[in-house]
């Protein structure tokens, strides 16, 4: 008999959001190896809920099935906790009463998603459960000091976590730290699950980049021979951007630069208020060459992460463990160098500290943002395409996409 799994995911292609693409992908690498894969998710998109999607698709064998009052934006968090809520409700019911079920792959899109896993699987003992963290709550909203740790809410999802770690048959973190992390909420449990490091793999879209004088997409944004340093996906409070922002202030008089912020999200005020603020100086004063677009279709991205000549990757400062901005991978398979913000323990400096195929700078040191910029900038062609190209070998030999979806499809398939 066919395994039969349920995927639950708030977000899902044509969605932008980079957890629903993996979502798809893993959906579809589960169903090439024999299984049923049905995945419930929210009919509208979770950025922009004006955004509606078909209710039923069936995409290449994976029945997708999107529930309604599922998503209602991120204008303030009760408004994004009740769309959790009812996309949650929604999916233990589903749950509950399909037939034949015998696997359950949840992650943490929405937060409290294992509350479907932990009544699934204690309704249902004989399906098996798979939980694939892509970051962990509470412990972000406590960072970000939306809650305090004591907060009753903390402690219930503290103590959700725990459940469905020990429910869980499969666990996936996405790098060593977060794995860690997880392993400090089960001390002392006599009994702790096997925890899979598979960071993430770069998606199918950045397969090849494009040169520049092929790229319809810078040409139409009119960069020309500029030195593009881009920040694409999610702007969130827990990616930074004030360090960089405050580099490109300073370098406003050199005109090689031009910075680019692609996407959406609760951060990405911060860009277009500088953009604004620029815009009123007076007259005559140089102003720094900043662009904000928002997310651009899935069929698109691979022209708009090639037209980058340097791809920005944030973390927060106390973000290591809790996060995992995956757009580095990204960058690098595109053959592109990085410029990384964070704290040196990192799984980002993890990376640089190996190969030479970016630079790293801490939150608040704009000298050294701005140092590591013109350096980036003042590389010949062949210095810049020789980091490209070693950029490229450490995706093809440590984070080689075919080898890591294997991997998570071995994992929860219950090969390994």
């Amino acid at each position: 008999m066919p395994k039969k799994f349920l995927i639950i995911s708030q977000v899902f292609p044509p969605d932008p959001a980079a957890v629903g693409q993996y979502f798809d992908e893993a959906a579809q690498a589960l169903r090439a190896q024999g299984a049923q894969v049905t995945i419930l998710t929210a009919n509208r998109g979770y950025d922009d809920p004006e955004q509606k999607f078909a209710p039923h698709e069936d995409r290449s064998g994976v029945q997708v099935r999107r529930l309604p009052a599922s998503s209602f934006g991120k204008a303030s968090m009760p408004v994004r906790i009740f769309g959790q809520l009812s996309f949650l409700l929604q999916c233990i019911l589903r749950g509950l009463f399909q037939r034949g079920l015998t696997d359950l792959l949840v992650s943490t899109s929405p937060p409290m998603c294992g509350i479907v896993a932990v009544l699934i699987g204690w309704l249902r003992p004989s399906v098996k459960v798979h939980y694939w963290v892509m970051d962990l709550n509470p412990d972000q909203a406590v960072a970000l000091e939306v809650f305090k740790p004591g907060h009753p809410l903390v402690k219930a999802m503290d103590w959700l976590n725990r459940r469905i770690l020990n429910r869980a048959n499969s666990v996936i973190a996405l790098d060593r730290f977060m794995a860690e992390r997880l392993r400090v909420k089960l001390a002392g449990k006599a009994a702790q699950p096997r925890i899979e490091v598979i960071p993430p793999w770069p998606m199918g879209q950045h397969a090849e980049a494009l040169a520049h004088a092929d790229n319809s997409f810078r040409q139409a944004q009119g960069w020309g021979d500029k030195f593009v340093v881009m920040f694409s996906g999610n702007h969130s409070w827990v990616h930074p951007l004030g360090t960089i922002l405050d580099a490109a202030e300073q370098l406003a008089g050199d005109p090689r630069f031009v910075f680019a912020f692609i996407g959406g999200g609760k951060g990405k005020a911060e860009v277009d208020e500088r953009i604004a603020k620029w815009g009123q100086l007076a007259e005559g004063v140089v102003r720094p060459a900043v662009v904000s677009l928002p997310y651009q279709p899935l069929e698109v991205i691979r022209y708009s992460l090639s037209a980058a000549d340097l791809h920005l990757v944030s973390l927060g400062d106390n973000m290591g463990g809790i996060v995992h901005p995956c757009k580095v991978y990204g960058a690098l398979a595109m053959a592109r160098p990085v410029l990384t913000l964070g704290p040196k323990e990192s799984y980002l400096n993890d990376i640089l500290s190996e190969h030479p195929v970016g630079w790293s700078v801490a939150h608040g040191d704009v000298a050294g943002a701005v140092k590591a910029l013109r350096e980036a900038a003042d590389l010949s062609s062949e210095d810049w395409n020789a980091m490209g190209m070693r950029a490229r070998k450490v995706v093809a030999e440590q984070f080689k996409r075919e080898e890591l979806v294997q991997q998570f499809t071995d994992t929860v398939m219950g090969k390994r």
